[in-house]
């Protein structure tokens, strides 16, 4: 019988800590337990206090993680909620993505200050985002567009666009849903044309792989169809080596017993892309990821990918 709280790492902001609270609640519905049986812990990262310079020139998607999984692995933690498209496709030895939760809409939205729509900026307009797949999926739409680095929390970010820094930012959709700011949007740009990253979207508990009882607590609330989607995705991305230095995007599919999955790699400038795609039975998720991220690889041949150093 479990006397003690379990204890849940995340991240301080408003957009992780209710990650936090879904996973904590969805716990509590899947076991009858109380919210006396659980401790929300907040820590800070690298990620979140450096906010001045790009997450490429820091090194990449573990800074969102280390100090997290450092307690993880110590036992100061019982398991830690991320976001998906956070997570390096490396993890430290004894954790595991161990659950995932219903995915939300994977889309990106557009936040437009001077104009509702991304294509529809004058010419020359700027435009802020930190991620480097958008910043190349603009440039690839809009070569005119000045694209700055906006970094920071989503309150952050808006605010930024509010001071009239840029004319437009980007932010999934997932995230603004999760905070409830559904009238935030301008547009809601379509992954067709402008693909998502890899496991957007998605919440994912991390634990370690020999804690049998809390693995088991967890099993409950594992959602198996964004388990196989970003399965797939997240080895389309190993596959790539990718991390916050490159320009990917990715989105698997599932129905019924079937994967379908779509890629793109991209030089940062926009100038150049290359798509593939893929399908075949839910089963072999990594696999098809895997074989499609070689496949790509191997398309856009050795000079593609010398922009991305």
């Amino acid at each position: 019988m479990q006397t003690k709280p379990f204890r849940i790492g995340t991240r301080g902001s408003p957009l992780a800590l209710a990650q936090a609270y879904e996973t904590r609640d969805r716990l509590m519905a899947a076991h009858g337990l109380t919210e006396d049986m659980f401790e929300v812990v907040v820590l800070s990262t690298q990620g979140d206090r450096v906010t001045d310079r790009p997450l490429a020139e820091l090194g990449g998607k573990g800074l969102f993680t280390e100090e997290i999984e450092a307690q993880l692995r110590s036992g100061d933690l019982d398991l830690a909620v991320h976001s998906s498209k956070d997570m390096p496709t490396k993890l430290p030895d004894g954790l595991f993505l161990s659950a995932f939760l219903p995915r939300e809409d994977v889309r990106d939205a557009f936040i437009g200050k001077t104009t509702p729509k991304l294509t529809e900026l004058p010419l020359g307009a700027t435009v802020g985002s930190a991620s480097l797949r958008r910043q190349a999926l603009i440039r690839r739409l809009r070569p005119d567009l000045k694209v700055i680095t906006f970094r920071g929390q989503v309150d952050t970010r808006l605010r930024k666009l509010a001071e009239g820094q840029a004319d437009g930012t980007l932010l999934a959709y997932a995230g603004l849903r999760r905070l409830g700011k559904l009238d935030v949007p301008t547009e809601l740009l379509d992954p067709k044309d402008f693909p998502p990253a890899p496991a957007q979207g998605a919440i994912c508990i991390e634990t370690r792989v020999d804690d049998d009882r809390i693995n088991a607590l967890l099993a409950t609330i594992n959602d198996r169809t964004t388990s196989d989607a970003v399965t797939c995705e997240r080895a389309f991305l190993a596959a790539l080596d990718g991390s916050c230095r490159t320009p990917i995007a990715g989105l698997a599919i599932c129905d019924d017993d079937r994967l379908s999955f779509s890629g793109m790699i991209l030089t940062p400038d926009g100038s150049r892309h290359h798509e593939i795609n893929m399908e075949g039975a839910r089963s072999e998720a990594a696999r098809i990821g895997r074989a499609a991220g070689e496949a790509v690889r191997a398309k856009a041949g050795p000079d593609f990918f010398s922009s991305w150093s």
